[in-house]
């Protein structure tokens, strides 16, 4: 069976929900207790199987090993986001690495795939950030300082005879994320849209249909928020995003593809994708329930729209990204409107 630390979070799940598709069995370890992911209810006895496991508490990954054949894993658990001081937090979530590496050695699996960030690139050369790139010691934030100590990791792991594969994860959005974001927009667009829509019914005939994002409305102040609960949004800012269930896909390829040639691996679209295509996609799924954007990009950000390079990922795995963008917000507006909160 394969462990997915953090199974039950939102790439876990859709990283169980892939490698269940592709015919494997999984081991959800989680710190906190509760119930199967949605995305996963209905799946057969014995395929997905929860386990309680602290990664920070070496035992208790060893305790898994003892109750399933573990053959792979697939470690995605951290610290949440500002749980804990940021220095804490590097600390707790560099030992739980080192205890999901060493029971993996112990138990002799196949290989482990750790999760790594798009933001480990923050202040390198773009447009096109490749794996070989160099990275500047200096972090931004905690999340892509604390991910280039878990690369640093792998890599020594690797060069002692354990097959550790990085994957640099990019803008992920889709069903089980927060609706919201710090990062970027599409997550709390296409909530926005879902409530507005929720709120007026059929919406209007103003919505966008592929065309520009709506403008700002009349009165609106340079830089306040045209999206209730959101930081300002602007139409032309941009990020590479990548659909829940393509990651989910993604990383699943990257444990059972049989032989890969690099250590590291960008998952992503493979483009910057603006907001104004954003709001324009959602704008054909949910008629008159786009925001209205900002003009222009945010104060400070970069002139360069810069994307991840997937050659490798697709070369090495075969892996091509199944949602486009509207069949994306499809999709997710679709889950949302099921009655599913997130």
């Amino acid at each position: 069976m394969i462990l997915v630390t953090g199974g039950r979070g939102f790439i876990g799940a859709h990283a169980v929900r892939a490698l269940l598709d592709l015919g494997e069995r999984c081991v959800l370890g989680q710190r906190s207790a509760g119930p199967l992911p949605a995305l996963l209810r209905g799946v057969p006895d014995g395929h997905a199987v929860m386990e309680p496991l602290d990664c920070a508490e070496p035992g208790s990954v060893l305790a898994v090993g003892r109750r399933h054949r573990i053959t792979g894993v697939v470690h995605l658990a951290a610290s949440g986001l500002g749980a804990s001081p940021p220095l804490e937090e590097v600390q707790t979530n560099t030992a739980g690495l080192f205890a999901v590496l060493r029971a993996a050695l112990e138990w002799g699996v196949a290989r482990v795939v750790v999760a790594s960030t798009i933001g480990v690139y923050a202040g390198a050369d773009g447009p096109s950030y490749r794996e070989g790139a160099p990275l500047p010691v200096a972090s931004p934030h905690p999340i892509p300082a604390s991910k280039k100590i878990a690369e640093i990791v792998a890599d020594v792991a690797a060069s002692s005879g354990q097959e550790v594969v990085s994957v640099r994860i990019g803008a992920i959005w889709g069903p089980l994320g927060r609706p919201s974001s710090p990062f970027f927009a599409a997550p709390g667009l296409v909530h926005a849209a879902v409530r507005a829509g929720a709120r007026s019914g059929a919406g209007d005939a103003g919505a966008v249909r592929g065309g520009p994002a709506p403008a700002s409305p009349a009165g609106a102040t340079p830089g306040g928020s045209a999206v209730d609960g959101m930081p300002p949004v602007y139409a032309e800012d941009s990020v590479d995003m990548c659909y829940a269930r393509d990651c989910g896909r993604a990383i699943a390829l990257l444990q059972t593809t049989p032989a890969l040639r690099h250590r590291t691996y960008n998952v992503g679209g493979g483009r910057a994708v603006a907001n104004h295509e954003v709001a324009a996609a959602v704008g054909r799924v949910v008629p008159g329930g786009v925001p209205a954007l900002l003009p222009g990009r945010s104060p400070g950000s970069p002139a360069l729209d810069a994307h991840l390079d997937v050659t490798r990922l697709r070369e090495d795995t075969g892996f091509v990204p199944e949602y486009g963008l509207d069949r994306a917000v499809a999709d997710y507006v679709g889950w949302l409107r099921a009655g599913h909160p997130r």
